[in-house]
């Protein structure tokens, strides 16, 4: 399984030293090293542990942990690796389904793990030590590396084993540039929203904003029931926006693998609901040069918008405008943005307004999400859209 930065990594139930069952996913919320060693009786192991070692007051369990992976069960029989509550443990991987499942060594079959977003624990490894040779032949076709995950457990970095004597000065350096984790704090009432960071890369967000400044945008409307017909109306008290809709296919497929890869999964974790289709690949913007805004609304009150199931509003821009913000009306007045490449998801039927945007420019990609059920009612409903756009004076033309 190629793990790439952003994406949730598998969960496991794995032997410790301290408990033959430990869940894996259970260490979320903090920084988290997970090291596939293959064997710490390996030179290039044994330096790598000594690099840990300088480090050890850093992996304090509140602000990081790190796990160590060995398939070598005389790691254990000789004390090569040993737990130090808090902050170090090891997984003794000695049927080898952790290092299969995560890379380190091939798996017997493409088939042979499911996906995260499955939503299930999909290994379960086992301290079943393995004839010697079949450790040794292993350990041939090992390929050390560590992972350093969020408090979500998705992918921060990847990091190969080259210079194991400095491994862990270059692992601690990159978390030093990290937020820290938060101390505890009561929470407020707020709207049932999920924030997700990284999804896109900055650079990509980047090339987003270019692709609109070199294209422009078009008015952009919102949709409303008339006479029984579903119509897009522009209206510049209730909404003011303008939109570039993305048609390059290969820009299409970047936004797509993206969102599918690192966004749908933790909507699968926090609301049990599989996305599998995507409507609409549009940048959006609101200029404070024009008083860019959209009042209090929802997204699927039409027959032509009822399959829709939730909202990504993903920021590209975060850092460069005032206002702008998101806010859910009927869950109080707090305000919510996503930082730069990351989402705000919501669902369609919760009611919510983009605040006007008092300075600078803001950016957003702004696809809605659905699945193969309200793919179907789409389609049965997809009669009712006029294919008119209303205009401020009252005339129309075809909807783009």
């Amino acid at each position: 399984m190629a793990l790439n930065v952003g994406q949730p990594v598998p969960w496991f139930y794995g032997p410790t030293e301290g408990n033959p069952k430990f869940c894996f996913d259970s260490v979320a919320g903090r920084y988290v090293v997970l090291t596939l060693l293959g064997s710490a009786g390996r030179n290039d192991s044994r330096l790598l542990l000594q690099s840990l070692a300088r480090h050890r007051q850093y992996f304090d369990d509140a602000q990081a942990l790190f796990f160590g992976v060995t398939i070598d069960p005389q790691d254990d029989t000789l004390g090569r690796v040993r737990d130090q509550v808090p902050g170090i443990r090891f997984l003794r991987d000695f049927d080898q389904t952790i290092s299969r499942l995560y890379g380190a060594l091939p798996a017997a079959s493409a088939a042979e793990f499911t996906r995260p977003s499955d939503g299930e624990m999909i290994a379960i490894a086992r301290a079943v030590p393995p004839a010697e040779a079949n450790v040794a032949a292993a350990l041939l076709k090992y390929q050390p590396f560590s992972l350093i995950l969020d408090e979500r457990l998705r992918v921060l970095a990847v990091c190969r084993v080259d210079e194991p004597e400095v491994h862990f000065d270059r692992i601690v350096a990159f978390l030093n540039r990290q937020p820290v984790v938060p101390a505890p704090v009561r929470a407020s009432v707020q709207a049932p929203v999920l924030i997700v960071p990284r999804v896109f890369e900055p650079d990509f967000c980047r090339s987003l904003i270019d692709l609109y400044n070199a294209h422009g945008g078009e008015d952009s409307g919102f949709m409303r029931e008339e006479n029984g017909r579903t119509v897009g109306v522009i209206d510049y008290a209730h909404k003011r926006r303008s939109d570039l809709s993305i048609e390059d296919e290969t820009i299409r497929r970047q936004c797509m693998v993206r969102i599918h890869d690192r966004l749908v999964p933790e909507i699968f974790k926090a609301y049990q609901f599989r996305a599998t289709r995507m409507e609409r690949y549009i940048v959006a913007c609101y200029e404070a040069a024009n008083g860019g805004h959209f009042r209090a609304h929802r997204d699927n009150t039409t027959r032509g918008t009822a399959h829709r199931r939730f909202a990504v509003s993903l920021s590209l821009n975060a850092d460069e405008y005032s206002g702008g913000d998101l806010r859910f009306p009927e869950f109080g007045n707090h305000l919510y943005r996503a930082p730069t490449g990351g989402a705000v998801v919501f669902s369609c039927s919760l009611l919510h307004e983009a605040t006007p945007v008092t300075q600078g420019t803001r950016f957003v990609f702004l696809p809605f999400l659905y699945d193969d059920a309200a793919a179907d009612l789409r389609e049965r409903y997809a009669h009712f859209l006029s294919g008119t756009m209303r205009l401020p004076d009252g005339s129309r033309l075809p909807s783009p």
